[in-house]
């Protein structure tokens, strides 16, 4: 009895870690040091290549509550990370190469895991295997996964919008509406004049861009072109693409906008909304100062900003389940960003989860671990298997997409504080039979 690991990466290593818990055996496969994709820069496992930063550290704040959440389901790369901490206000950053040092260490001298470093081509059969290999997986495994889980449900995602909270939106000046009144009010317009458009334009097109990295090549981005480009192309253009407002009726002045912004639902309780044709590569700040200028979006909050970069992921709805095991073969689960989570943390909580259920599978066959969507984690499990939403792109970590509290509180920060108690009181309350399992085998 042995679970096949393939990636060494955060979710791989994690997944690992977990497994052992359990008494299982790992085999863990990583093509380096015989091999390194562009985003590889040394041979340690748990590489963080982008920033040293793991986002904010208060419960507050979605990752960090997601963060305490795998504390206390006890979490390698957390560990890894509180031990190699540095100072960032309220954020937890650490020490690069002391974190994947760490975790190195710590998969190296597990007496349960075996590594082999070599490129893996084809899924393992005949046993359970976690797929941890990243968002540029490539090659040969890549048409092994197109052609075991059907050539559709492999996507590159090059670009996705900014993402704000519904309440955060101001309702008396944007209005619901769909486009010459067909089907319901499904959008919501940022209606505006003359005057705000061209202030917004002028903005926009000199706005600072964030760099592209140098793994990523501009020619990504031709099929899906950022705001910002297409607004050089011409005053117009935006106004006579995404910004276009043929159709609508503003009810403040019964009139059809000179341009208009529109925000598409993008969870079940439409507690998030996107901005259509947003894609974007300006830097968060400019995000921040640019986009607070439409109409109704003065005082938006953001659950997601917008991001360009080359990655592949799954089209999980329907592919995998909330354990982040393929439904079509159970044998085969599937951890990172490749599951259609967006960042280090995410990456890690899959990780995590597809390692508990693995081991589990392995040992008891129809037992689960699967929290409820009222957690970080929970919710994310349940975003890329949720065959309700439509238009699935990968999602971070956000408030927007966990389950409402069953009273309302006005003021975000009570709100949010309310929400982290109950979530760590839930995974208290479920980790027991997780930490009562781990100690019987």
């Amino acid at each position: 009895m042995k679970i096949t690991v393939v990636g060494a990466g955060l979710a791989g290593c994690e997944a690992a870690y977990q497994i052992t818990r359990f008494g299982i055996p790992v085999r863990l496969i990583e093509m380096k040091p015989k091999e390194y994709s562009p985003a590889h820069e040394s041979n340690l496992f748990a590489e963080l290549v982008c920033s040293n930063s793991l986002k904010a550290n208060r419960v507050e704040n979605a990752c960090g509550l997601l963060k305490e959440e795998m504390r206390l389901i006890g979490s390698l790369m957390m560990e890894a990370a509180d031990k190699s901490h540095v100072p960032a206000g309220g954020a937890l950053a650490v020490d690069r190469n002391c974190f994947s040092s760490y975790i190195t260490d710590a998969i190296k001298n597990n007496p349960l895991i075996e590594i082999v470093n070599e490129t893996v081509n084809n899924i393992p059969k005949d046993h359970c295997v976690i797929i941890a290999t990243g968002p540029l997986t490539q090659g040969e495994l890549f048409f092994d996964i197109q052609r075991t889980l059907g050539m559709d449900q492999l996507h590159f995602f090059d670009a996705a919008a900014p993402i704000v909270f519904t309440d955060s939106v101001d309702m008396s000046i944007a209005f619901k509406q769909s486009r010459y009144q067909k089907g319901g009010d499904d959008y919501i317009n940022c209606p505006m004049d003359e005057n705000e458009y061209k202030n917004f334009y002028q903005e926009l097109i000199n706005a600072d861009v964030a760099p592209v990295h140098d793994f990523e090549s501009k020619a990504v981005f031709e099929g899906c072109l950022p705001i910002e480009e297409m607004a050089r192309r011409g005053e117009d253009t935006i106004r006579f693409g995404p910004m276009k407002p043929v159709g609508l009726v503003d009810p403040r002045t019964d009139k059809e906008p000179y341009a208009c912004v529109q925000l598409r639902q993008d969870d079940r309780q439409a507690s998030i909304y996107n901005l259509v044709g947003f894609q974007t590569r300006l830097k968060i700040s400019e995000q921040e100062r640019v986009f607070k200028m439409i109409p109704g979006l003065q005082n938006a909050e953001f659950a997601r900003y917008g991001v360009m970069h080359r990655n592949t992921y799954l089209k999980s709805p329907g592919v995998l389940n909330e354990s982040y095991q393929c439904i079509s073969n159970p044998n085969l689960f599937f951890a990172g960003q490749i599951t259609g989570v967006e960042g280090y943390v995410e990456s890690m909580s899959s990780g995590m989860m597809a390692g508990i259920n693995a081991a589990l599978y392995t040992l008891m066959r129809d037992e689960r671990f699967v929290l409820p969507s009222k957690t970080v984690t929970g919710a994310l499990s349940k975003y890329i298997s949720d065959t309700g939403i439509k238009n699935f792109q990968p999602m971070n970590a956000n408030f927007g997409i966990v389950d409402q509290l069953d009273r309302r509180i006005r003021k975000k920060e009570d709100r949010y504080h309310e929400v982290a108690m109950l979530s760590l009181e839930i995974v208290n309350e479920n980790k027991l039979f997780l930490k009562d399992f781990i100690k019987m085998t």
